[in-house]
Parts: C-alpha cells; structure tokens; sequence
C-alpha cells in the first residue's frame, strides 16, 4: 500500500468519530470516501444504526454492499452528517470537488447537512486552490457556448470525456473542466460561475466543510472551521 493510500485510511477512520447512532450520513463519492463506506459497513455490521444517503449510483452499490441501509435522495429534507472527499482543500477549508463526476449531488447532499468533514491525504491540502481543473457541469446544448464563456474568466474549457465517448453524469449533463491556475478569489469566481445561465453546477464549496481531515503518515490532522484551535471531529 502506498503513502497517499495509507493518508486516505488514516483519515477514513478518523472521520468515524463523527458518526453517531440514529443519524443520517451522507455518504460521499471518490477513493477516499470508499474507506469511509467500508469502516461504516464494518460498524453497521457491528450494530451501529444509522441511514445512509448515497452521492452517487457508485456509492449507493458499495454501501448496498457493505449492508448500510439506504434513503433515496429524493425522500431526504436533511442530512446529520456528510463524509466525503476533495480534490483539493485550501486553507481556508475552501474545496474543489467533482474529479469523481459526482458534484452535483455531493453538493446537493453537502448543503443539507449539519456537519460535512471531509477526508483527503496530504497531497490534496494547497495553498492556493486551482491546480485540480475546476469541473463545471453544464447543460449539454449549451457547452460549447459556455466553454467560450468559461475561457473569458480566464481558464482553459476541456470537456470532459470517457474512453471515445463524451463523459455524461448522473443527470445527463456534461461536465467542463476549466484549468484556471491559481484561484485568485474563489468566492468571486463562485459567484460569477452560479450567475451564468446553462451551468448547473460547479466544483468549488465554499464555506460548506466543517471540519477537514488530513490524513498524514498514519495519523491524521483535523482542520477546523470558525475561531479556536483545530479539535477532536
């Protein structure tokens, strides 16, 4: 097992303290998130009670496999607590999401619950977000118009493809990933991204992590939101 592995279980299981009995946890997509679904099957089987609410058809399969019950998204109006991963995350906990496709849901889940912490190995803290492509998902009629748009904010638009074939998410969009460099002022490019019409949704979170578990060696450091001293999940 590698280092950036090992980073990504040390976080997994750290998150764990952040699950209770009888909460609803939303269940994130991505290969750091898959430790996370695996340690919770392992305690379910264990008797721990909990709903799961999946981010994605991946993640609804595995946690179906690993015996975690599951709601439909559609039923859902919260979520207690979201363990999922990142891209990158910057200092300010800020993220970038979506490499994995999955978003439009992640953030859909991420923003109907009381807490989202989010796990990553070492190599995905920056100092300054940008160096992961920005996904934006966009309306499939529309992408080559808003890739032109995109470009005028000052980022090269790459639509994203699978094998031959024209990578298509879960809600049939199509997603652009926008090579900006360094992020200059993500919560402005939040804005601008949110106010064109045709994208759907973007990959930045902005003031959405709680807490932020990195994953370093075979511990793990915890980042904190807000005032004080970063503390126990």
């Amino acid at each position: 097992m590698g280092d950036r592995e090992r980073e990504k279980q040390a976080a997994a299981a750290r998150s764990m303290a952040c699950v209770e009995a009888g909460q609803i946890v939303g269940l994130g997509t991505g290969a750091t998130a898959t430790h996370a679904i695996r340690m919770l099957g392992q305690r379910v089987r264990e008797g721990l009670t909990i709903q799961g609410v999946a981010t994605s058809e991946q993640t609804r399969e595995l946690a179906a496999a690993e015996g975690i019950p599951l709601l439909p998204l559609e039923q859902v109006t919260r979520v207690d607590v979201t363990i999922d991963g990142a891209d990158e995350v910057d200092p300010q906990l800020r993220l970038i999401k979506g490499g994995g496709g999955a978003l439009l849901h992640e953030k859909i889940v991420a923003s109907a619950s009381d807490r989202l912490i989010v796990i990553a190995d070492s190599g995905k803290l920056v100092g300054r977000l940008g160096r992961f492509p920005l996904p934006v998902e966009v309306v499939p009629r529309a992408w080559r118009l808003l890739a032109g748009k995109l470009a005028a904010l000052g980022c090269t638009a790459t639509l994203r493809q699978r094998t031959d074939e024209v990578y298509v998410t879960e809600e049939g969009n199509y997603l652009l990933d926008c090579a900006f460099g360094a992020i200059e002022d993500p919560p402005r490019l939040a804005s601008a991204l949110n106010a064109m019409p045709g994208v759907v949704e973007h990959g930045l979170f902005i003031d959405m992590a709680d807490v932020v578990i990195i994953g370093r060696g075979q511990d793990a450091e915890v980042l904190s939101a807000g005032p004080g001293p970063p503390g126990r999940p």
